[in-house]
Protein backbone atom coordinates (compact mmCIF):
# COMPACT_ATOMS: atom_id res chain seq x y z
CA UNK A 1 0.00 0.00 0.00
CA UNK A 2 1.37 3.38 -0.97
CA UNK A 3 1.39 5.96 1.84
CA UNK A 4 0.23 9.47 0.81
CA UNK A 5 3.09 11.98 0.92
CA UNK A 6 1.32 14.27 3.41
CA UNK A 7 0.79 11.36 5.81
CA UNK A 8 4.39 10.21 5.33
CA UNK A 9 5.75 13.63 6.31
CA UNK A 10 3.33 13.92 9.23
CA UNK A 11 4.47 10.54 10.57
CA UNK A 12 8.13 11.41 9.93
CA UNK A 13 7.82 14.71 11.80
CA UNK A 14 5.99 13.02 14.70
CA UNK A 15 8.67 10.34 14.91
CA UNK A 16 11.35 13.00 14.95
CA UNK A 17 9.50 15.04 17.56
CA UNK A 18 9.07 17.87 15.08
CA UNK A 19 5.42 18.87 15.22
CA UNK A 20 4.67 22.19 13.59
CA UNK A 21 1.40 23.84 12.74
CA UNK A 22 1.04 25.36 9.31
CA UNK A 23 2.01 29.04 9.34
CA UNK A 24 -1.04 31.27 9.56
CA UNK A 25 -1.38 34.81 8.30
CA UNK A 26 -1.43 37.16 11.28
CA UNK A 27 0.56 34.76 13.47
CA UNK A 28 4.34 34.69 14.13
CA UNK A 29 6.33 33.21 11.24
CA UNK A 30 8.27 30.03 12.15
CA UNK A 31 11.90 30.79 12.96
CA UNK A 32 14.65 28.84 11.23
CA UNK A 33 18.37 28.74 10.55
CA UNK A 34 19.86 27.67 7.22
CA UNK A 35 23.29 27.88 5.58
CA UNK A 36 23.65 30.50 2.88
CA UNK A 37 25.56 30.24 -0.39
CA UNK A 38 28.75 31.23 1.44
CA UNK A 39 28.26 28.49 4.02
CA UNK A 40 27.27 30.88 6.80
CA UNK A 41 24.30 30.20 9.11
CA UNK A 42 21.48 32.70 8.60
CA UNK A 43 18.35 32.82 10.73
CA UNK A 44 15.02 34.56 10.41
CA UNK A 45 15.64 36.06 13.86
CA UNK A 46 18.65 37.86 12.40
CA UNK A 47 16.25 40.16 10.55
CA UNK A 48 14.00 41.01 13.49
CA UNK A 49 12.38 44.41 13.06
CA UNK A 50 12.64 44.29 9.25
CA UNK A 51 10.20 43.20 6.59
CA UNK A 52 11.27 39.82 5.20
CA UNK A 53 10.34 38.05 1.96
CA UNK A 54 10.83 34.28 1.68
CA UNK A 55 10.96 33.04 -1.92
CA UNK A 56 11.08 29.35 -2.81
CA UNK A 57 13.34 28.84 -5.83
CA UNK A 58 14.11 26.12 -8.38
CA UNK A 59 16.16 27.31 -11.34
CA UNK A 60 14.88 24.45 -13.54
CA UNK A 61 11.21 25.32 -13.11
CA UNK A 62 9.67 27.14 -16.13
CA UNK A 63 7.47 29.24 -13.85
CA UNK A 64 10.57 30.45 -12.01
CA UNK A 65 12.38 30.95 -15.31
CA UNK A 66 9.56 33.25 -16.47
CA UNK A 67 10.31 35.66 -13.65
CA UNK A 68 14.10 35.36 -13.78
CA UNK A 69 14.77 35.24 -17.54
CA UNK A 70 12.70 38.41 -17.91
CA UNK A 71 14.59 40.09 -15.05
CA UNK A 72 11.35 40.90 -13.23
CA UNK A 73 12.21 38.89 -10.11
CA UNK A 74 15.66 40.44 -9.80
CA UNK A 75 14.15 43.91 -10.30
CA UNK A 76 11.65 43.30 -7.50
CA UNK A 77 14.39 41.89 -5.27
CA UNK A 78 16.55 44.96 -5.87
CA UNK A 79 13.69 47.37 -5.27
CA UNK A 80 12.81 45.59 -2.04
CA UNK A 81 16.35 45.28 -0.69
CA UNK A 82 17.13 48.90 -1.61
CA UNK A 83 14.11 49.74 0.56
CA UNK A 84 15.53 47.81 3.54
CA UNK A 85 13.62 44.56 3.04
CA UNK A 86 15.46 41.29 3.70
CA UNK A 87 14.77 38.96 0.74
CA UNK A 88 15.69 35.34 1.39
CA UNK A 89 15.68 32.98 -1.60
CA UNK A 90 15.33 29.36 -0.43
CA UNK A 91 16.18 26.15 -2.30
CA UNK A 92 14.43 23.13 -0.78
CA UNK A 93 15.19 20.70 -3.62
CA UNK A 94 16.64 17.44 -2.31
CA UNK A 95 19.95 16.04 -3.58
CA UNK A 96 19.42 14.41 -6.97
CA UNK A 97 16.19 16.34 -7.62
CA UNK A 98 15.58 19.20 -10.06
CA UNK A 99 16.80 22.51 -8.68
CA UNK A 100 19.19 21.08 -6.10
CA UNK A 101 22.28 23.25 -5.68
CA UNK A 102 25.59 22.30 -4.13
CA UNK A 103 27.18 25.05 -2.03
CA UNK A 104 29.52 25.80 -4.94
CA UNK A 105 26.62 26.07 -7.41
CA UNK A 106 24.71 28.22 -4.94
CA UNK A 107 27.64 30.63 -4.61
CA UNK A 108 27.71 31.07 -8.40
CA UNK A 109 23.91 31.40 -8.62
CA UNK A 110 23.79 34.05 -5.87
CA UNK A 111 25.73 36.40 -8.19
CA UNK A 112 22.74 36.41 -10.55
CA UNK A 113 20.26 37.42 -7.84
CA UNK A 114 19.53 40.63 -5.97
CA UNK A 115 18.25 38.85 -2.87
CA UNK A 116 19.81 39.32 0.56
CA UNK A 117 20.79 35.66 0.77
CA UNK A 118 20.39 32.36 -1.08
CA UNK A 119 19.65 29.69 1.53
CA UNK A 120 20.01 25.93 1.17
CA UNK A 121 17.37 23.62 2.66
CA UNK A 122 18.32 20.21 1.17
CA UNK A 123 16.42 18.18 3.77
CA UNK A 124 13.30 20.29 3.20
CA UNK A 125 12.79 21.05 6.90
CA UNK A 126 12.09 24.75 6.41
CA UNK A 127 10.04 24.15 3.28
CA UNK A 128 7.84 21.72 5.18
CA UNK A 129 7.60 24.08 8.18
CA UNK A 130 6.18 26.74 5.88
CA UNK A 131 4.26 24.22 3.78
CA UNK A 132 5.91 25.63 0.66
CA UNK A 133 4.30 23.77 -2.21
CA UNK A 134 5.51 25.40 -5.40
CA UNK A 135 8.34 27.30 -6.98
CA UNK A 136 7.90 30.15 -6.78
CA UNK A 137 6.04 30.29 -3.44
CA UNK A 138 6.23 33.59 -1.55
CA UNK A 139 5.83 34.58 2.10
CA UNK A 140 6.01 38.13 3.48
CA UNK A 141 6.77 38.76 7.15
CA UNK A 142 6.40 42.19 8.71
CA UNK A 143 8.73 43.88 11.20
CA UNK A 144 6.85 42.38 14.16
CA UNK A 145 7.63 38.90 12.88
CA UNK A 146 4.06 38.18 11.78
CA UNK A 147 3.27 36.45 8.51
CA UNK A 148 1.22 38.95 6.50
CA UNK A 149 1.14 37.34 3.05
CA UNK A 150 1.55 33.87 1.59
CA UNK A 151 0.92 32.53 -1.87
CA UNK A 152 1.57 33.37 -5.50
CA UNK A 153 3.88 36.10 -6.69
CA UNK A 154 1.21 37.41 -9.09
CA UNK A 155 -2.18 36.69 -10.65
CA UNK A 156 -0.83 35.01 -13.80
CA UNK A 157 -0.43 31.23 -13.18
CA UNK A 158 1.38 30.49 -16.43
CA UNK A 159 5.04 30.09 -17.49
CA UNK A 160 4.46 32.44 -20.45
CA UNK A 161 6.68 35.55 -20.09
CA UNK A 162 4.09 37.60 -21.99
CA UNK A 163 1.81 37.23 -18.96
CA UNK A 164 4.04 39.61 -16.98
CA UNK A 165 2.60 42.55 -18.90
CA UNK A 166 -0.29 43.84 -16.84
CA UNK A 167 0.11 41.22 -14.11
CA UNK A 168 -0.85 42.12 -10.55
CA UNK A 169 2.20 41.41 -8.41
CA UNK A 170 0.91 40.42 -4.97
CA UNK A 171 4.34 40.62 -3.31
CA UNK A 172 5.02 44.15 -4.58
CA UNK A 173 1.54 45.15 -3.37
CA UNK A 174 2.16 43.59 0.06
CA UNK A 175 5.47 45.42 0.45
CA UNK A 176 3.87 48.71 -0.58
CA UNK A 177 1.06 48.21 1.93
CA UNK A 178 3.49 47.47 4.77
CA UNK A 179 5.53 50.55 3.90
CA UNK A 180 2.37 52.68 3.93
CA UNK A 181 1.23 51.22 7.26
CA UNK A 182 -1.82 49.63 5.66
CA UNK A 183 -3.18 46.09 5.91
CA UNK A 184 -2.03 43.65 3.24
CA UNK A 185 -4.83 42.64 0.88
CA UNK A 186 -5.09 39.98 -0.32
CA UNK A 187 -3.15 38.34 2.49
CA UNK A 188 -3.33 34.87 0.99
CA UNK A 189 -3.55 33.50 -2.55
CA UNK A 190 -3.07 30.09 -4.14
CA UNK A 191 0.55 29.64 -5.17
CA UNK A 192 1.36 28.29 -8.62
CA UNK A 193 4.35 26.76 -10.34
CA UNK A 194 6.33 23.52 -10.14
CA UNK A 195 6.03 21.33 -7.05
CA UNK A 196 8.87 21.79 -4.58
CA UNK A 197 11.21 18.86 -5.20
CA UNK A 198 11.52 17.49 -1.66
Amino acid sequence: MKIPAALFFAVTFLAAGIVRAAPEVGKPAPDFTLRDSAGQPRSLAEFKGRTVVLEWFNEGCPFVRKHYDSGSMQALQKQATDDGVAWLTIVSSAPGKQGYLTPEQAAAKKKELHSTALLLDPDGAVGHAYEARTTPDLFVIDGSGALVYKGAIDDQPTPDPASLTGARNYVAAALAAIKAGQPVSPSQTKSYGCSVKY
